[in-house]
C-alpha cells in the first residue's frame, strides 16, 4: 500500500470503524477535553485492556480530577483505585510522582508539546502524542502497537518499533490525518485486524491490503 493508496482506502476505513468500539479515551476526551486525564488515562491503558482501562479510571477521577487533588492521595489509595490494571503498583507510584511534578515544575499545568511530556518520568511517545492529540487538539500521531502492527501489515511502513512507525507515518502522510489514526486503527484492531488471525473476511480493507506476515485468517 502506497501514501496514495491510502487515502484512497481512508473512507473505506472510516465507515468501517463506525460499526466498531473507540478506545475508552477516545470516548472520554469528545465529551470532556481534559489533558490531566487524558495523561492519567493513557498510562493505565499500557498492558490493558480497553475495558479494564476505563472502569479503573473512572474509580480514580471520583478520588481525583486534577494534579493538585491526585498528589494528595497516598501511593496504596492509587493503587487500590485502579486495580486491576497491569502493572498497578508501578503506574500508582507513576502516577503520584507525574503529578507531584506538575505542580513542582508547571503550577499543575499539563504541558501541551510532546518533548516538554516526554521529561515526565513514565511519559513515552505513544502518551505524548496522545495528550497532544486528544488533550490538546493538536497534531501529533500517535502509534501504538495495533498502529504499527496495521501499517507495517498493509505495507504501508516497514518498520520494526512503534517510534519508527510514528516518524515513517508522519513522513508519509498527509497531517490531516494524523490525529484520527490511531483512533481507528484501535478500533479496528481490536475488531478486525487482530493480531492473529484477523477477520480479513469482513475487512473492507482486503481487495488492497498487502497481508504482510498473515499466515492464517478467517
Amino acid at each position: 500500500m502506497t501514501p496514495k493508496d491510502f487515502t484512497k482506502i481512508w473512507p473505506v476505513l472510516r465507515r468501517q470503524v463506525q460499526s466498531l468500539q473507540l478506545p475508552w479515551v477516545d470516548q472520554m476526551s469528545s465529551r470532556e477535553r481534559d489533558p490531566f486525564k487524558v495523561l492519567i488515562s493513557c498510562i493505565l491503558s499500557l498492558r490493558t485492556q480497553d475495558k479494564v482501562t476505563g472502569e479503573a479510571s473512572q474509580r480514580l477521577f471520583e478520588l481525583a480530577q486534577t494534579p493538585e487533588a491526585m498528589a494528595k492521595l497516598s501511593v496504596g489509595k492509587i493503587e487500590k483505585a485502579i486495580y486491576p490494571v497491569g502493572f498497578y503498583r508501578v503506574k500508582a507510584r507513576t502516577i503520584k510522582d507525574i503529578s507531584r511534578r506538575l505542580l513542582q515544575k508547571y503550577n499543575g499545568r499539563i504541558p501541551d508539546t510532546i518533548e516538554e511530556l516526554l521529561l515526565l518520568k513514565g511519559v513515552g511517545r505513544k502518551t505524548a502524542n496522545l495528550v497532544v492529540t486528544l488533550g490538546y487538539d493538536k497534531e501529533g500521531i500517535c502509534v501504538d502497537t495495533h498502529v504499527h502492527r496495521i501499517t507495517n501489515r498493509w505495507g504501508l511502513v516497514r518498520t520494526k518499533t512503534p517510534p519508527q512507525t510514528e516518524f515513517a507515518l508522519r513522513a508519509a502522510l498527509p497531517v490531516r490525518y494524523w490525529k484520527p489514526l490511531n483512533s481507528y486503527l484501535v478500533a479496528f484492531g481490536q475488531g478486525i485486524c487482530r493480531p492473529i488471525s484477523p477477520l480479513c473476511s469482513r475487512c473492507r480493507l482486503r481487495p488492497t491490503c498487502s497481508r504482510i506476515g498473515v499466515i492464517h485468517s478467517r
